[in-house]
């Protein structure tokens, strides 16, 4: 399915959850002189303007980035990467996950982002001129099946589906499980949402089940940001965790908890 378009959602308190530990995790792994490699998945257009009617119209990056704006020092990287992006394209900009890793990956680096949907590929080319990532409008996991292991060895995939292909629930365990066995030392970040019908539990359990290296699990609830709206949290599944991506996800939870 093509349907799904970020720009409706992007900002967004899961994209706060996301993205504050993506920025941690690749500045912890930028301090070792060795490059890496970044892979994603679903890239989408890579970076969106907040002031885009349809942004405006969910009013989820008011509710997400709007609120939590305060809850990161200039230190970090999360801050840095916004602080970045902005400066370059104005206050009103949000970098997508492509955007963001650009903003701290180092010249050496490489990036490998994959968009299936023909616009938003057309759109994530254009947002990332100039930052030497490789673009593939193909689907995401063949994309990483077909790189792994990467040329830097080292590295990081953001996988983040939208899940509007129900069946991935039951086929990312499989997926992360084979992309671990052929890239041992990746790191593997999954995103997923945490809708009112909790229909990850089962995802999440089958991939514990595998005994997968340096797992680090980590779900935030929040007040759904209109009435109806069926997402009430953010979940990441990763592997090969580094250093510092616990403490993170901890701080991030006690902000996410006094949201109420």
């Amino acid at each position: 399915m093509l349907s799904y378009q970020h720009i409706y959602h992007a900002g967004n308190l899961a994209d706060v959850h996301k993205h504050a530990l993506l920025a941690v995790m690749l500045a912890y792994m930028g301090q070792k002189p060795k490059p890496i490699s970044y892979l994603e998945t679903h890239a989408g257009r890579g970076l969106y303007r907040l002031d885009d009617a349809a942004a405006l119209k969910t009013g989820e990056a008011a509710a997400g980035i709007g609120v939590a704006q305060g809850w990161f020092g200039e230190k970090h990287p999360y801050y840095q990467a916004l602080a970045d992006v902005r400066a370059r394209h104005g206050d009103a900009a949000y970098p997508g996950s492509p955007a963001l890793a650009a903003a701290l990956l180092r010249d050496a680096d490489r990036m490998h982002l994959a968009e299936l949907h023909p616009q938003e590929c057309d759109a994530l080319r254009l947002a990332m001129r100039g930052s030497g990532a490789k673009i593939h409008h193909q689907d995401g996991f063949g994309m990483a099946m077909g790189v792994c292991p990467p040329e830097p060895r080292r590295g990081l995939c953001m996988i983040d589906p939208s899940y509007e292909i129900k069946s991935d629930y039951k086929t990312i365990p499989g997926f992360v499980g084979k992309l671990h066995r052929k890239w041992n030392v990746g790191v593997i970040a999954l995103w997923y949402p945490i809708l009112s019908d909790a229909g990850h539990k089962g995802m999440i359990a089958a991939l514990k089940q595998q005994g997968l290296p340096k797992m680090l699990h980590h779900e935030v609830r929040f007040p759904p940001v209109r009435e109806g709206h069926r997402m009430v949290g953010s979940g990441l599944f990763v592997v090969n965790a580094p250093y510092g991506a616990q403490d993170e996800a901890d701080r991030l939870g006690r902000h996410f908890a006094a949201l109420g």
